[in-house]
């Protein structure tokens, strides 16, 4: 991930529904705005390039299909395949974002579902698939411990 941040605020946002983008970040500072992981999250994010942006995108977009195909191939949420993919949802926000722990794993999956926006997001992908990323990412943290 470049370092020199070479894309304005705007064109970092593009790739995010730049539209949308200026609410959802007033709303996930609001939420989270005093924690460490949003510490974390502006320090590593405030760096990113327009191509690192896209980047994260296609890598979010290719794991969001590959969710989809598990679950209309029936693969069990708690089956092994699953809950790999959850577990690489999770390591994608740690290398983007903040480290995300089983925890904060757990309160978002929750989030994916309870909050119609978040579920419109994966759902868009393939309808039911944020309330299957939510069972394979509870299912993956108890696999955790």
């Amino acid at each position: 991930m470049s370092r020199e941040p070479d894309a304005t605020a705007e064109e970092r946002a593009e790739p995010l529904d730049a539209p949308a983008h200026d609410e959802y970040a007033a709303e996930a500072e609001e939420r989270w705005g005093g924690t460490h992981a949003w510490a974390e999250s502006a320090r590593r994010t405030s760096t990113y390039t327009k191509e690192d942006w896209q980047r994260h995108e296609a890598e979010a977009a290719a794991l969001s299909a590959r969710l989809a195909d598990a679950m209309h191939a029936d693969v069990p949420a708690d089956g092994d395949l699953a809950m790999d993919l959850a577990e690489e949802h999770r390591a994608h926000l740690s290398r983007w974002f903040y480290d995300c722990t089983y925890d904060i794993h757990r309160g978002l999956a929750d989030l994916y579902v309870s909050a119609p926006r978040f579920t419109a997001t994966f759902d868009r992908t393939s309808p039911g698939l944020a309330a299957y990323l939510r069972s394979a990412i509870l299912a993956n943290a108890t696999r955790h411990g």
